[in-house]
């Protein structure tokens, strides 16, 4: 809708204070009735009013017809401070929430509270205002004013609210609700606050009892999706889909439910039932294409390649989540060994989250089809069509070209970046691992050591320099130190832990190299580690267990260049 038009008949000509529409249900200002009854002016509204009001009042009408919003709202702020005026105070307050004006909406609520005190609207509107300021006392004592008045109070917002702010603010607007509910122990609105401030408090099993204690008067469908989270938050989705399932049928046109259940199928691995629950939701809600995204992404999971394609075509046809559309039935293609048409949808990926993605995978099928020159090509383009990803574009290009075992052409390309980008760390990080398989050792210590010096907590670098010493050559003690400072900033970084069990090895310290490449191993099952704990266990004398680890780390990589020449090295044969 045009903003302007839309402010305009908000701010249609002033009839009255005491003839104001009440607000629409979705908080826009509201249209006013047009019938020359209703604004032909009467006396009697404006008796009470000074001329200089009126002249305000006016003002800011004409003001919004001429779209200086900035006028219409001081001047209505203005007046509802000095007439106290109610209507004029519910004006200003609706024009300010639709404007996102916070403190003026907050000064336009607390006026039309104060003046219209059997209002509820203003009371509600009051305390929403006032949590949105995490003035969270006083909102409680209008919130209570509506709770009285056996109104809605939003007590849901007023606890959400509270998310963002510290631990002491939320203690204390918990102790408020506790307080409220000693006086209506049975309000679910209050129950359904409470249990959202102890889910805040990370307090998810007491929140969940809560609910599950009082469900008599929680039987809305918010309190059932917050029950659903938390059951899912304590690992027992299992018991979340029972309780869905009989949501839907007591609330069976809810949209927030089925789709809380689809994605809980999702999660749980049943996907032709998920399949099953978008497709319904699709169809009540055939305009959502939200829910048609998620729907060409579960067929994708399930493998329903053919069923994908055709609601990613609708959504290109509809203009809607395009680039992603276009990255995901490329995805489809290649399932369906059809590279052709991948290629085609991966170049139609434009900037944002899925366009290097997409540029990486489209690189990768072309050196894998050695089109390696139209692949160049492809991103040569793309750098200068997109020149905030040259960089990203050069690293993926590099990338490729090292797994399609062309190190020579990645090191030269790198060499091309760094001359457009001579300080990138990331830049210079990949050199020095190209440095590393070209036994370069003096350019990857140049590229690392320039690396720290810039961000000396880069733990990234100090192990890959430290690695790289303890491995290659016999500066073991330096290569310590740098490892510790890594281990210091990185403590569960398993690579790390390889590492610094590696130099251990090398030190002689068999034993404390053992302790700390089992915790890495345990922590990330790679065949590198594998290949250096079995090491470590074959100097100890044990090597019946260095075998069994081998085994195992064959069995699921069973092409490992670093555990063959590791086998090979220590017991003469490539196999076990």
């Amino acid at each position: 809708m045009n903003r302007s038009f839309a402010l305009l008949t908000a701010l249609a000509l002033l009839g009255g204070c005491q003839v104001l529409s009440p607000a629409t249900p979705d908080g826009t200002p509201p249209v006013e009735d047009a019938s020359p009854a209703a604004t032909t002016p009467q006396p009697k509204v404006y008796a009470s009013f000074p001329q200089e009001t009126l002249f305000a009042l006016l003002t800011a009408e004409l003001a919004g017809q001429r779209n200086r919003f900035d006028i219409a709202l001081g001047n209505y702020v203005q007046q509802a401070n000095a007439t106290q005026d109610a209507g004029v105070a519910e004006r200003g307050f609706r024009i300010a929430e639709y404007l996102g004006a916070e403190q003026a909406a907050l000064d336009t609520a607390l006026i039309w509270a104060k003046n219209a005190p059997d209002n509820l609207d203003a009371q509600r509107a009051a305390a929403v205002q006032l949590a949105r300021a995490g003035r969270y006392d006083e909102s409680m004592v209008y919130m209570e004013s509506v709770l009285q008045r056996q109104g809605d109070t939003h007590f849901d917002f007023l606890a959400l609210s509270a998310a963002e702010t510290d631990p002491d603010t939320r203690s204390g607007l918990l102790q408020s609700f506790e307080r409220l509910l000693e006086k209506h122990p049975n309000n679910g609105q209050l129950l359904f606050g409470k249990a959202l401030l102890l889910q805040q408090d990370d307090r998810p099993q007491e929140a969940l009892e809560l609910l599950e204690e009082r469900t008599a008067q929680l039987d809305d469908v918010s309190p059932l999706l917050l029950r659903a989270r938390l059951l899912q938050s304590l690992e027992r989705g299992d018991e979340a889909l029972p309780l869905l399932e009989q949501g839907l049928e007591r609330h069976p046109e809810d949209k927030r439910l089925r789709l809380t259940y689809a994605r809980l199928l999702v999660a749980q691995g049943r996907l032709e039932d998920a399949k099953g629950e978008f497709s319904a939701l699709l169809q009540q809600f055939p305009t959502d294409d939200d829910l048609r995204f998620s729907l060409a992404l579960v067929c994708l999971e399930a493998e329903a390649w053919k069923e994908a394609i055709v609601y990613l075509e609708e959504l290109v046809e509809r203009d809607s989540h395009v680039d992603a559309a276009h990255f995901n039935l490329a995805r489809a293609y290649e399932a369906l060994n059809k590279p052709k048409s991948a290629l085609i949808e991966y170049a139609l990926v434009g900037p944002g989250n899925d366009f290097l993605p997409a540029q990486a995978r489209q690189t990768e099928l072309l050196l894998a089809e050695e089109r390696g020159e139209e692949a160049s090509a492809r991103l040569r383009k793309a750098r200068e069509a997109q020149p905030d990803y040259a960089i990203q574009l050069y690293l993926i290009e590099s990338e490729a070209l090292a797994k399609q075992q062309q190190p020579d052409a990645a090191w030269t390309l790198i060499g091309q970046a760094l001359k457009q980008f001579p300080d990138d760390l990331n830049l210079l990080y990949t050199r020095a691992m190209l440095a590393e398989k070209r036994d370069d050792l003096a350019q990857l210590e140049q590229d690392l050591r320039f690396i720290i010096e810039r961000e000396p907590d880069n733990a990234m670098a100090l192990n890959a320099l430290g690695y790289t010493l303890a491995d290659r050559t016999t500066r073991y003690a330096e290569a310590r130190e740098l490892i510790e400072l890594a281990h210091q900033i990185n403590p569960e970084d398993p690579a790390i832990l390889d590492s610094l069990g590696w130099v251990h090895y090398r030190l002689g310290n068999l034993d404390e190299a053992e302790r700390l490449l089992r915790q890495a191993l345990q922590r990330f099952p790679d065949h590198e580690v594998a290949a250096h704990l079995g090491e470590v266990l074959w100097a100890q004398g044990k090597q019946r267990e260095a075998r069994k680890v081998w085994a195992g780390a064959l069995k699921e990589q069973p092409d490992s260049t670093v555990l063959r020449s590791t086998l090979q090295r220590l017991t003469g044969s490539e196999t076990l």
